[in-house]
């Protein structure tokens, strides 16, 4: 595999492009709006620190001329894990929230899709896939009273372990702390033990050895600090993690046009913020995991005991598809209907090129 590499000036760019742009442009005259927002899996990650803080609490308060005010807060701030999030919204307790689509699945099944273990191998891919796939997201959110105004990823996810793993067959009898869904499916199916834990309680539970491995973003474990709690890090990338940023229909409706469309702006540069971050992140969590100080340029310099990172070989990234093909992609059509599969075939096979059969 490789990983993705570009300037880390390219996230520092958009920041200050982003900011910019909040002082430039102001709403007409009006009641105060105040947004609710909970976003992350921990405020020490970059997608919260370096992207949200500055574009939302910060930026829209500005970019509005003082007329919309943010409360924003990580998952842990207010308790959550995460599955909570997408309900939260949905009963208006939160007016946006941010959580994996995975971790949504759960409500709405093709959810999934977007995301399956080993059906984008690039992030490019990813983003393709997320694009197509929106409206039919958004036809089944807006059942429960939410939608997606953005997506976005995290860097690849990819496997943190106390012991050395150095391939798959390490991964065998080992207890792994997965996201659920497909990644579960492809957990079982190398002979791992996949465990669901908060992503909050991971680094006590690696610690404690109540899992062997976990299943993070490279930068995201970094900034949970997972590196004093493992030791190897196995860089095949298994998904992207991606997430969406969802909004109480009937809130957002309920809005001055002027106010929604600004939020809409602010979104749509918040996206693509993120997908560049995702990019540039996926390389410099290896690099900060282990040590490389030229690299590491957004996370934390591990210098004290560095992880040592496994590139994947090829087998491992053959056997990754061939898992996809045989047992992924058919177990999550079980779970989601034969409508589903309909609707990967239409929407997302074109793009991946990998075809539902029906057995």
């Amino acid at each position: 595999m490789t990983l993705f590499r570009s300037a880390t000036a390219t996230v520092f760019a958009l920041s200050l492009g982003g900011a910019t742009a909040t002082l430039a442009q102001t709403l007409p005259p009006g009641p105060p709006v105040s947004v609710q927002m909970v976003t992350q899996p921990g405020p020490a990650l970059p997608q919260y620190s370096r992207v949200d803080i500055p574009m939302l609490r910060e930026g829209l308060p500005q970019r509005s001329g003082g007329r919309i005010s943010v409360t924003l807060a990580s998952w842990p701030e207010r308790n959550l894990n995460g599955p909570e999030i997408l309900r939260l919204v949905r009963s208006g307790q939160v007016d946006i929230g941010a959580v994996p689509l995975n971790t949504a699945s759960g409500d709405v099944p093709l959810a999934d899709v977007v995301d399956l273990a080993g059906l984008n191998p690039t992030l490019r891919q990813s983003r393709r896939v997320a694009q197509a796939m929106l409206p039919e997201l958004n036809k089944e959110l807006e059942r429960f009273g939410v939608k997606i105004i953005a997506m976005y990823p995290f860097p690849a996810q990819v496997f943190f372990c106390r012991d050395r793993v150095t391939s798959l067959a390490d991964l065998r009898g080992k207890r792994i702390r997965t996201g659920g869904g497909s990644s579960n499916d492809f957990v079982s199916t190398i002979g791992g033990q996949p465990t669901g834990i908060g992503f909050p309680e991971v680094y006590a539970a690696l610690e404690r050895g109540v899992v062997d491995c976990a299943i993070t973003g490279t930068a995201s474990g970094n900034g949970a600090r997972w590196y004093e709690v493992t030791q190897s890090l196995y860089t095949l990338p298994l998904f992207w993690s991606i997430s969406a940023y969802v909004v109480n229909i009937a809130w957002w409706n309920r809005l001055d046009p002027a106010v929604r469309t600004m939020l809409e702006t602010t979104m749509a540069e918040v996206e693509e913020a993120q997908w560049q971050l995702g990019r540039v992140a996926t390389e410099d969590g290896v690099a900060c995991n282990t040590g490389n100080r030229e690299g590491c340029k957004l996370g934390r310099l591990v210098d004290n005991k560095p992880m040592t990172a496994f590139e994947p070989t090829p087998a491992d990234s053959e056997a990754l598809r061939t898992v996809l093909t045989s047992t992924v992609l058919p177990a999550w059509v079980k779970r989601c209907g034969a409508r589903c599969g309909e609707i990967y075939n239409r929407v997302v096979a074109p793009i991946t090129g990998v075809q539902f059969v029906t057995n």
